[in-house]
């Protein structure tokens, strides 16, 4: 699971006294509580306070992979805002946390797994044309989940559909 490997990096992190990893560590972790937050107060719960047995809590990794993913989005948004704005040193830190969290991340398909994956995925939703993109989508997200780029998978499914 993602979580013991991070808990694990903290330690070891903590050991070799490498406060630039701890730190981004720390982010994650308070990250992953927030989310974790969001999740519970989703869950419907009967008048008892006990989770209805139709809430089912969604994959561990999978959720801590969106958090992760949304974590390096927005460090690359920051670190083309600091270049851009001639803050090189700030940018130098934003790609050394991205470095740490994608550490964490699951391996990434390529282009071509990645596009053989989509069109395995339109042959089994039976999808011809653009209007059948939610229905294909769906399945990727369900079946791509933290292997795949979502904005990418996108747009892998609008040319394979198109």
């Amino acid at each position: 699971m993602i979580r013991d490997a991070i808990k694990s990096a903290l330690i070891t992190a903590m050991k070799a006294r490498e406060q630039a990893t701890v730190g981004t560590i720390r982010l994650i972790q308070a990250a992953i509580k927030n989310r974790d937050i969001e999740e519970r107060v989703r869950v419907p719960t009967a008048k008892n306070g006990e989770a209805r047995t139709g809430a089912s809590p969604p994959n561990d990794d999978v959720l801590v992979s969106e958090v992760l993913q949304k974590m390096v989005k927005q460090r690359r948004e920051s670190i083309a805002m600091f270049e851009s704005g001639n803050r090189p040193e700030l940018a130098a830190l934003e790609a050394a946390e991205v470095a740490v969290i994608e550490g964490f991340l699951p391996q990434q398909m390529d282009e071509a797994e990645s596009a053989a994956a989509i069109a395995a995925l339109v042959a089994e939703a039976g999808a011809t044309s653009v209007r059948d993109m939610g229905k294909v989508m769906a399945l990727v997200k369900e079946r791509l989940a933290g292997r795949a780029d979502m904005s990418r998978a996108s747009a892998q499914v609008k040319a394979a559909l198109s």
